[in-house]
């Protein structure tokens, strides 16, 4: 594996918008905290149809390798289903045995049970390319965790009120 690759996709991927959010958001802050959340109520939307648009894209890029495949990608997805449900499950629980809040439980769960697959894609592009196997299974990790982590934010907010 080349590690300047590996390095390089970690600066551009997760540093350098870590950076530039961070420096955005102190200078929302001076302006005060309704600055703030005049952003992001401006950015919600853009957000999703950010995300959506993604992954039309990654669809779109690997649709050929998905439909030819269906064996290797209910492969590629079970562990994945699996792996998700548990690790959120698992976190609610633990935070509720542990008397924190729904505040906090809830995007733990999320966290936990996450795979930053958004990471793994740009590297396996980078790394294979786009025809890649790795490229497949990275797309079917994204194609697989939007609907369930989407899944998960809804079983969380029914625990809710019960909380």
């Amino acid at each position: 594996m080349p590690w300047d690759t590996l390095a390089l996709s970690v600066v551009l991927f997760i540093l350098v918008p870590l950076v530039i959010a961070q420096v955005w958001r102190g200078r929302l802050l001076r302006d005060g905290a309704g600055a703030l959340e005049r952003m992001r109520a401006r950015l919600g939307p853009v957000s999703i149809a950010a995300l959506l648009a993604t992954l039309v894209l990654l669809f779109a890029l690997q649709g050929r390798q998905i439909i030819g495949q269906p064996l290797v990608i209910l492969l590629l997805a079970v562990p994945i289903l699996i792996q998700v449900y548990f690790n959120a499950g698992l976190a609610l629980l633990l935070n509720r045995r542990c008397g924190e809040t729904f505040a906090v439980a809830a995007p733990s769960a999320l966290i936990g049970a996450s795979n930053f697959f958004e990471l793994a894609v740009a590297t396996a592009i980078a790394l294979f390319g786009f025809e890649s196997g790795a490229a497949l299974a990275t797309v079917v990790g994204v194609l697989v965790e939007v609907p369930v982590m989407l899944s998960v934010v809804a079983i969380a907010r029914r625990l809710r009120p019960g909380w």
